[in-house]
């Protein structure tokens, strides 16, 4: 999954990758040049007391140096610049497809695991990408080239590597193997304490009014804990990878004296020979080290890539149309034919062959009891999701077949659960039509019955609204969330108990404001309160999921055993009639 990721989005950028490899051999040449040259210096220089040798070829190995030190300088530049290249993608590709998915799959990945996914996953490659280009690209260039310069300083010396390096190689592969799965579970638990801190922050009022305090700190103590848990177990197999690497090199570099030694007693090697041998194994260990650095990241890298592609490879069930309708002949015509729907392995469907027609200049209202599928009728207008059975239509053509872009001008909804953007109030207003004036914002929210109370917060247009609206009340969003349907002005309003935290007083007055306003367009109201919606033209009674009657507050109350229920749960019967 790593590999599959890094070739689709390193693509793009195959000539900074090319110069940076380039870089990065120039600096790994000049570094494993200057031993050779510090053991030249030695043998012909020190040992002979030759001071102009010394200078002339001091001078040179300056400016190798200085090569390598730009060599470096440039690798860094480029590869920093394509790591973070590469992060912007993919959190856009992430970003991209989540904004395509249905309810159903938003549900299915949960929000928290999605924020982690698209932050914290995508860091993770970011940083193996930089660190490869940064260390990784040298890392076999030094030790192939550590090894063949110092096989030309010693032959018989240069046996202590071909027990060196296959110790590291199989030191790091057992430490590596067992972190993979730990990386996995970690990522997991951050999902976790991600969920659980979320649902404290949002849920703080209830939290509060409940005195559940403590509850709250001991759950998120034991996601923290988990967490926590996994964490030192990696760290702990991390913190053994460097102590057995040094263990090896040192090992090493002693072996080198001493068989070193043997050979310079004998008169088979130079003593500057000896010193550029042991820079080499330093050299060849280092870029082990780095090598070792880069495969504890890997195991880590590779699951979040998993977890990304998991997300980019999830095809949204709501698919746009290939050949979509840009126009519709009539305007504002719904109508809904044996809808159904089920949730991916759901025991039984949440709608059954429901049929709705709504026209213009006329309110249709759906009732029902808590579970009977209100929400998720209305939600497949605007398609939050598709049914799996049955059509909707909209104008005579299905929702399916149109422009995304048409339906979203057409059909307006105000959700159950208003959701308000940080910004101001006009922003907010704004949101589907950003070309509305500001006295078409005033009329909307006088319509919606939130011109008074717009009127006096400071600023009033301009007035700062808070992330999900917390800084006003939960009836002050559902009229701001109205006003910007009102502002939107579609041809079909679905209004999904968007009045039950209004007082009756409000309500009425909304309601009557409302009629006036949307008098040519179609109106879909789902609602539990029997009030707001006894004045429709035509009532739909849903029982679990099913269509158990249709017609007008009277016709139901005098032949529905299912709406007199509701009714009277509410009303007394001299109200009722």
């Amino acid at each position: 999954m790593l590999i599959r990721l890094l070739r689709a989005y390193l693509a793009p950028y195959k000539r900074p990758i090319s110069l940076l490899v380039l870089l990065q051999l120039v600096q790994t040449i000049a570094t494993l040049y200057l031993p050779t040259l510090n053991a030249d210096i030695i043998d012909n220089g020190v040992v002979q007391g030759d001071t102009g040798y010394i200078l002339r070829f001091g001078g040179f190995m300056i400016a190798v140096s200085l090569l390598q030190v730009a060599g470096n300088v440039g690798a860094v530049y480029f590869g920093a610049r394509t790591a973070s290249a590469l992060g912007r993608d993919v959190r856009a590709a992430v970003f991209e497809r989540v904004q395509s998915f249905s309810a159903r799959e938003v549900g299915r990945f949960g929000a928290p695991s999605l924020i982690t996914r698209t932050t914290n996953d995508v860091q993770q490659v970011q940083m193996l990408v930089l660190m490869t280009f940064t260390l990784m690209v040298s890392a076999p260039i030094m030790c192939v080239g550590g090894i063949v310069m110092a096989l030309g300083l010693d032959v018989p010396l240069s046996a202590v590597l071909l027990a060196v390096v296959p110790v590291l190689g199989i030191s790091v592969g057992l430490i590596v193997r067992r972190l993979r799965p730990l990386f996995r579970t970690m990522q997991e638990r951050i999902d976790t304490v991600n969920r659980v801190l979320r649902e404290q922050i949002t849920g703080n009022r209830v939290i509060r009014a409940f005195v559940r305090d403590d509850y709250e700190q001991k759950r998120f103590g034991r996601a923290n804990t988990e967490l926590t848990d996994v964490s030192l177990s990696t760290g702990r197999l991390m913190a053994l990878m460097f102590p057995t690497v040094m263990t090896v090199v040192n090992l090493s570099s002693i072996a080198v004296v001493w068989f070193g030694a043997h050979r310079i007693d004998s008169g088979g090697m130079e003593i500057g020979a000896l010193t550029a041998f042991l820079a080499y194994l330093m050299q060849i260990v280092m870029a082990v080290m780095m090598a070792t650095f880069m495969f504890m990241m890997v195991p880590r890298a590779e699951v979040c890539a998993e977890r990304i592609e998991e997300v980019l490879d999830t095809a949204s069930s709501v698919v746009p149309p290939a050949a979509p309708v840009t126009g519709l002949a009539r305007h504002g015509h719904l109508e809904v034919r044996g809808a159904g729907f089920r949730y991916p392995g759901a025991e039984a469907p949440v709608l059954h062959a429901v049929g709705l027609t709504a026209r213009p200049g006329e309110t249709t209202a759906v009732i029902g009891s808590t579970g009977s599928g209100k929400s998720t009728l209305l939600g497949l207008v605007p398609r939050l999701f598709d049914a799996t059975d049955g059509q909707v239509l909209v104008d005579g053509e299905d929702v399916r077949t149109l422009d995304p872009a048409l339906l979203a001008r057409t059909v307006g909804l105000v959700p159950q659960k208003p959701y308000l953007f940080s910004g101001t109030v006009a922003t907010n207003l704004r949101y589907g039509r950003p070309e509305a004036t500001d006295e078409e914002l005033w009329h909307a929210l006088e319509v919606a019955q939130a011109k008074e109370f717009v009127t006096a917060l400071e600023g009033g247009l301009d007035a700062p609204i808070a992330q999900g609206g917390t800084n006003v009340s939960g009836g002050q969003r559902q009229r701001l969330a109205i006003a910007r349907t009102l502002v939107q002005r579609p041809e079909i309003y679905l209004f999904d108990d968007s009045f039950s935290a209004l007082d009756y007083a409000t309500d009425a007055a909304l309601r009557a404001a409302l009629s006036r306003e949307t008098a040519e367009a179609t109106v879909v109201i789902v609602a539990q309160r029997v009030a707001t919606i006894r004045e429709a033209d035509r009532i739909l009674v849903l029982d679990e999921g099913r269509v158990v009657g249709s017609g007008t507050h009277h016709e139901l109350m005098a032949g529905n055993e299912t709406y007199r229920e509701i009714v009277l749960s509410q009303l007394t019967e001299a109200e009722a009639a």
